[in-house]
């Protein structure tokens, strides 16, 4: 760089960065799903942000999204040392695009070390190379839960999740949700039903997952261009729309499955579906959380039974706040055994971004602190201190003001960062083991015993 060339340091398009206020909003939002999921006995793992790229692409997802290169972890002035590496198939590397994945990879490397059903929760950071617009990021943190089993998975892990989805989103109090569950199995299994080939199947549901996005005359179109007939593309419409009640629904289904040919899957699918409501239901979720609706599939590859999207009622144009599903063979692509398990993903990074832009969320205060401690004469710094000292063993945040200024900047300062509370104490107050709190929320100004101080702030805070 020559000399007095001006450095760019804005962020890179697509990774976000915060201000305090939005990081502890984060960080308090991560609190609550931390204490949900280990309330549910999961354990927390992290797994590395760099993966070998045939691990990622284990079960050719997300191909167009990932972040790769050789050997990124060389830097470009080390170039040629980069190059005479030659790092190409199972050396190549990438940044991970979801935490399923590499869990997989995560398991099979440590099969022997972990028991099982094994429960994980993680919160880490993961990357997509898509394009970078409002709400959707590059980099973005993600809050996961799965549940792997070897051989065998009860479908009352299915159920628990809902339950899990329903404590976190009501811990948060963000207004009214619907979390919207299926199976992939009775779509798989009505679409054989009508006849269609086993290798359109995937890209039926690939199809249909779509249908809040585009509509049902695209996806009409869309299934037509995959050589679905217009018989039996209107007959995948009619199937997707049955609504009701969930009891209303699953009957439908059974009256399906015992009419149309070849519903061995169906009939196998409506099974596990209603397995899970009625342990969603054991699990005390209301009834007004949940829903059964034929038309989420979650289009990635690896899921093949119960499937779950969470919408934030009257903020639809949101999309999914939470989702997921069961996987029966992504971990045997390691392993070459079965390893079923199940999951769903929170991804924060977004979420914050959609809900503090539709104003359903507020940022917390600049800082944690609660109270500052003002400076009213430098020989009195010992005091501050101690008093600042007492306040925190009392389980209080404090702010000591080193700088001495004048009062009305001080209250300032403390009022910009969201303090409500500052402590006054001068030559008068000090000798007479007393001081002055005020609150900036009320203007209020009290005089209260130094001793008495910690129990008075407590009392007060709201």
């Amino acid at each position: 760089m020559a000399k007095g060339d001006k450095i760019n340091f804005s962020t890179p398009s697509g990774f976000p960065e915060f201000l305090p206020s939005e990081k502890r909003l984060e960080l308090y939002l991560l609190d609550i799903i931390r204490r949900v999921f280990e309330s549910y006995g999961f354990t927390p793992i992290e797994t590395p942000a760099v993966e070998r790229l045939e691990v990622l692409q284990a079960k050719g997802n997300q191909g167009d999204n990932i972040i790769y290169g050789i050997n990124p972890i060389l830097p470009p002035n080390r170039q040629a040392e980069r190059d005479k590496s030659g790092e190409t198939g199972s050396e190549a590397r990438a940044l991970k695009f979801d935490q399923t994945v590499p869990l997989a990879a995560y398991i099979a490397r440590h099969l022997n070390e972990l028991t099982f059903p094994f429960a994980r929760y993680q919160t880490d950071v993961v990357f997509r190379g898509e394009r970078a617009k409002d709400g959707r990021f590059r980099q973005f943190r993600q809050c996961d839960i799965d549940v792997v089993a070897r051989r065998e998975l009860s479908l009352l892990y299915d159920a628990q999740m809902p339950a899990i989805i329903t404590e976190i989103f009501e811990a948060i109090n963000i207004g009214d949700f619907l979390i919207r569950i299926n199976n992939r199995k009775v779509l798989t299994g009505f679409f054989k039903s009508l006849g269609i080939a086993e290798n359109q199947i995937k890209s039926c549901i690939g199809i249909v997952d779509t249908l809040e996005k585009i509509g049902e005359s695209k996806v009409k179109q869309d299934l037509e261009k995959e050589g679905i007939s217009v018989e039996q593309a209107q007959k995948i419409i009619e199937f997707i729309k049955i609504d009701g009640s969930v009891d209303e629904v699953l009957d439908k289904l059974k009256h399906l499955a015992q009419n149309l040919p070849e519903t061995e899957q169906l009939t196998l699918g409506v099974s596990e579906l209603e397995t899970v409501i009625t342990g969603v239901r054991n699990l005390g979720v209301a009834e007004n959380r949940f829903c059964i609706d034929l038309s989420i599939a979650r289009g990635l590859d690896y899921y093949t039974g119960t499937v779950y999207e969470t919408t934030l009622l009257g903020h639809e144009a949101l999309g999914s706040i939470c989702s997921g599903g069961r996987y029966e063979e992504l971990v045997g692509v390691f392993l070459g055994e079965k390893m079923p398990g199940v999951g769903i993903s929170i991804g924060l990074t977004r979420l914050i971004s959609r809900l503090l832009k539709a104003g359903i969320l507020n940022t917390l205060a600049a800082t944690p602190a609660q109270v500052m401690v003002v400076n009213m004469q430098e020989d009195l710094m010992p005091t501050y201190l101690k008093v600042s000292q007492h306040l925190r063993q009392a389980g209080i945040n404090v702010i000591t003001n080193f700088d001495k200024r004048p009062l009305g900047k001080q209250f300032q300062l403390a009022d910009k960062q969201g303090i409500q509370f500052c402590v006054i104490i001068g030559s008068e107050e000090a000798a007479a083991q007393k001081s002055s709190l005020k609150d900036l929320k009320t203007g209020e100004q009290v005089e209260v015993l130094l001793e008495n101080l910690a129990e008075e702030v407590k009392k007060r805070l709201t």
